[in-house]
């Protein structure tokens, strides 16, 4: 099976949460209630050696999902090209189960305020792909920090790269994003 991710190049990433924005507009979440991408921000050190980084993420639409398997109702699957989606008819919802969040290593699934409300996340703008467009967040971002695709083709495009300071790579769960860190300098 083909496996659609994401690319994010930490080093343009400039923290301006245009993402984000982009994200809720599309999807018509503008309440803040839930964001589906997120920008974390990672601060280091002391003035005036001061180290600041941002991360974007969503759902890594893992190759091995731990939130397909711990769903006891079959609501989250996977398509032919590895989005992971959610069938809210099917979900428990927040109030019956929470066990997708719980399994989530990354802590990604979301859940509204409102009583019932059914696990949200990240669908790596499925609707998009299907019209050959690339998701929502990626054609927003001003500094070209998100790219999307098969994670083959990514990793050909932009190379394998390890760790980086404020998310780890599970094995386990084989998360579809690469990330292009940022070096502390000196």
């Amino acid at each position: 099976m083909k496996q659609l991710g994401f690319y994010f190049d930490q080093t343009r990433c400039t923290g301006c949460y245009t993402c984000v924005i982009a994200c809720q507009d599309w999807h018509n979440e503008l309440t803040g209630d839930v964001c589906w991408r997120q920008v974390l921000t990672i601060e280091k050190g002391k003035f005036p050696a001061v180290y600041v980084n941002f991360i974007s993420v969503s759902c890594h639409h893992c190759a091995e999902p731990t939130c397909l398997d711990a769903c006891p109702v079959g609501a989250i699957y996977k398509t032919e090209n590895g989005i992971v989606l959610i069938d809210s008819a099917v979900c428990l919802g927040k109030d019956s189960c929470s066990m997708c969040l719980e399994a989530c290593p990354y802590d990604i699934p979301r859940f509204g305020a409102g009583e019932g409300a059914k696990m949200q996340k990240c669908d790596l703008c499925y609707d998009r792909w299907e019209v050959h467009r690339k998701p929502i967040c990626v054609e927003s971002c001003p500094m070209y920090a998100l790219d999307a695709g098969y994670i083959d083709e990514l990793r050909a495009k932009y190379g394998k790269f390890g760790e980086v300071e404020g998310f780890s790579y599970l094995a386990s769960n084989k998360p579809s994003i690469i990330i292009k860190p940022k070096r502390k300098k000196g």
